[in-house]
This record gives C-alpha cells, structure tokens and sequence, in this order.
C-alpha cells in the first residue's frame, strides 16, 4: 500500500525529509480495527519526530497520528464499532502511523466520526479534542457541568489546535472566566472567536496582563507553549492552591518556587493511555464519543483552517512547514482528495 514515510530524520529542508513508499499492509490484532484513511492532520509532534527521531535501520518511519477514515475491518475481540462505520481518532507512537492508505488502530482509543462534518474537519479534531479535554478535566481537575466549577483559567497559546479547543471546552462546559494568551491581529481574533472571556499579550509581563482585564490571579492554567518562558510568573498569578498542567517539554522546569502556595503541577500526555495500555486507555473512546455528539449538536465547533490533498508526501511538506513556522492558527489537514488549496511557500 502507498504511504509516506522517512529513512533519515533531520531538516524539512532535506528533498528526502518525507518520500512516498511502498509497504505492507499493516496486521490487525485481535482488538485493532483497519481503517482506510480519508484524512489525517499535522500536529507539532509529527514535526519534532521527523526532525530529531531515528527510524529504524534501513525501515522508513511513518508518521501521522490524526486520522479521520473508514473501518474495513475488524479484530477478533474488536466489539466497539462494525465494517463500514466512520471513525476518527489519534493512534499511538508505538505503532506506524496514519499517513498511510490503510491504518490498525485499537478499537479502545477511536471514536465515531461527527456526522456533521467532512473528513478533514473531523481529522483535525482528535489528538487536540483529547489533550484538551484530559488536561482540563483529569488534570487540573474542574468540573465538568457549570455549577461544579467556578474560578477562572488562563490558557497560554490559545489560537494552537490544542488551546482552539481547550477554549471552548471551558466556556462551553463549565462555569470557568476563560482567558486566553494571543499576540497578533488574527490570532486574537480567532480565540475570542473560540470563546474566551479575555485575551491577554503572552509576550507581555502575564501578572500586568491579567491585571488589565480585571485579574489579580487565576485558579488554572494551561501551559500549552513556552512554559519554562514562563515559569517565573506562575508564582505570581496562580491562586493559593491553584493548579498548573503542561503539554509541552521544557528542558528544565523548577517548580520548588510554587510550593509556598500549595499550587498542584501536572503533565498531560495525550499518548500516555495508549503507550502503556493503561485499565482506562477505552477513556479515550468515549471521550471521542462525546466530542462527536457535542460537533453534531453545535456546542463544540471545527478548527481546521488549511486544507491540503492528496495525501502524499509533497502535501505533508506543506503542511509540516506550517507547523513548524510557529504561525500556524488551528489545525492544518491533509485529505485523499486534491484540495483546492496549491502548496503554501511558507
């Protein structure tokens, strides 16, 4: 089957940093289900693995972890879905990935597919939606209906794929003042389109932002880039026993300074259920569920804003120069189907 893949990882620059290859179709275990790829989605992961990840010798290493398709079969234990149905979901880095015609997923990370929408809207929502919604409600641990929750949360990088849904999920499903970090015209524009309550200048000192809006401090925060940039105002603006979690990886990340105020750090690890195959890893599979009902119902909304196709390794270049030039608003998707979009110099 045709897919695309890397022998050597290192610069975009490189002619061969993606190439179109040949390989198996993939062996599906007893709980995977093998999904024909309509659309997948570019995420900064797949950029950091391609620049610095080793594939193995001599093997091509196949990116992509979004995915939006349909299932053409199925495992012998597979119970959740049947031949035929439309699924998305945002796969493991321990296996292959979804920049592929035909893709083995296990069954317990995918969700049905939101009616109301195409292929590439529904493949730029997974890995996003289930950041976002892991961070908010099992990491820093708000309520998930209105009344359960009060206080206010500050969302750094709001116009990201993972902060374009975080927003909304905040304003949508809890009581939460939300505010959200942006620093250019559009970007602004597009979280408060998103739903924040406020936006504040994240290159701008966060204690005299917050200030500007009305906020001594806050109760949550979301660090979703340049967390170590920011670490020394977290002391500051974090509430007494307030709570801080973290997407990204910064080299070094002293949290002694946020003792005094008992203030709770955590990681979210969107990979993490399904690298360990963890008791709860089929979380993920109603988690999906449930942000497909709430596309369908019109309480959560789409963030793909490129489109690209087909899927092949050109298009996936032009997709990964986005991601990687740090301007990128939502999500960019590439589909099986020539999009109308040309390839974009940036």
């Amino acid at each position: 089957m045709k897919a695309v893949g890397y022998f050597t990882a290192g610069s975009l620059d490189r002619e061969d940093a993606l190439v179109d290859i040949d390989v198996a179709q993939p062996i599906v275990g007893p709980r995977d289900l093998l999904v024909r790829v309509r659309a997948v989605s570019v995420n900064p992961v797949d950029a950091k693995l391609r620049s610095g990840a080793r594939p193995p010798q001599g093997q091509p290493r196949i990116l992509g972890y979004d995915a939006a398709g349909v299932v053409e079969a199925i495992g012998s234990d597979a119970s959740l879905f049947a031949v035929g149905d439309e699924v998305f979901y945002a796969g493991t880095i321990k296996r292959p990935g979804t920049n592929a015609e035909l893709h083995a997923v296990d069954e317990r990370i995918v969700g049905h597919k939101p009616r109301s929408i195409g292929w590439g809207e529904a493949a730029a929502l997974p890995l996003t939606s289930l950041a976002a919604w892991e961070l908010l409600f099992d990491r820093l641990g708000v309520g998930r209906r209105p009344a359960e929750s009060a206080g206010s949360i500050l969302i750094i990088n709001g116009a990201g794929g993972v902060g374009s849904i975080l927003i909304q999920l905040a304003r949508q499903l809890t009581g939460l003042t939300v505010i959200a970090t942006a620093s250019r015209r559009e970007t602004v524009a597009w979280a408060q389109d998103m739903g924040a309550h406020h936006v504040i200048n994240h290159h701008l000192p966060l204690a005299e932002e917050l200030k500007r809006v009305g906020f001594g401090n806050v109760d949550y925060v979301a660090g979703l880039g340049s967390s170590d940039v920011h670490l020394p105002s977290f002391p500051d603006i974090i509430a007494p026993q307030g709570r801080l979690a973290l997407i990204d990886d910064p080299k070094a990340f002293d949290i002694v300074p946020l003792r005094q105020k008992s203030i709770t750090v955590a990681w979210e690890g969107m990979f993490t259920r399904s690298i360990y195959e963890t008791a709860d890893m089929i979380e993920q599979h109603r988690i999906l569920d449930e942000v497909s009902r709430l596309i369908d119902a019109g309480v959560l909304r789409g963030t793909m804003t490129r489109q690209f196709g087909p899927i092949n390794a050109a298009m996936l270049k032009a997709a990964h120069r986005i991601v990687e030039s740090g301007a990128a608003i939502g999500k960019v998707v590439v589909t099986d189907r020539p999009a109308a979009e040309p390839l974009d110099p940036v």
